[in-house]
């Protein structure tokens, strides 16, 4: 999938299915999140909205994915992160549309994610080159994602302390 310009009706995207998950998970969700480039106005992003969920515990959310599932999420388990639930789900062309990341309240890939986005919305700077990259890397499908590791990498360390230093998550 091609990286795109940002566009201003992914806000509404996500409110919209968040208002979905909310629905189908009840009082088993603590908190859900835009997060990924798609929440970063301005930078090239794949057109797929990434959220990610607070659940008081992995079992609410596995005793809540027949109800997601429901809704039209693919349950994938912790697709290679241990901790995580992960779904997604994919519009009736069979284009992935959003991804769902569910973590257990005081999981440190909570404050990974959300320290990463808070920090490029507060740098554009950092963004701008985080787009720059993806728009190099895009040549390159089958490699994009492990290509940009490392820089999301030494971004995320960035902040992760910079959200350390004002007391974030």
């Amino acid at each position: 999938m091609p990286v795109v310009p940002h566009h201003p009706g992914w806000a509404a995207d996500y409110r919209a299915e968040a208002a979905v998950i909310r629905s189908a998970t009840g009082d088993k969700l603590m908190a859900v999140h835009h997060i990924g480039s798609t929440a970063i106005p301005d930078i090239l992003a794949k057109p797929i909205i990434d959220m990610l969920a607070v659940v008081r515990s992995l079992d609410a959310i596995d005793d809540a994915t027949p109800a997601l599932v429901a809704t039209g999420y693919e349950a994938m388990g912790t697709f290679g992160i241990e901790g995580r639930r992960y779904f997604r789900k994919h519009n009736g062309a069979g284009v992935r549309t959003h991804h769902l990341h569910v973590f257990a309240a005081g999981s440190p890939h909570i404050a990974r994610h959300l320290a990463f986005r808070d920090y490029l919305l507060a740098h554009p700077d950092r963004a701008e080159a985080y787009s720059d990259l993806k728009r190099a890397l895009a040549v390159d499908p089958a490699s994009y994602v492990e290509r940009k590791g490392p820089f999301v990498l030494a971004v995320q360390a960035e902040a992760l302390a910079w959200a350390a230093a004002r007391g974030d998550y």
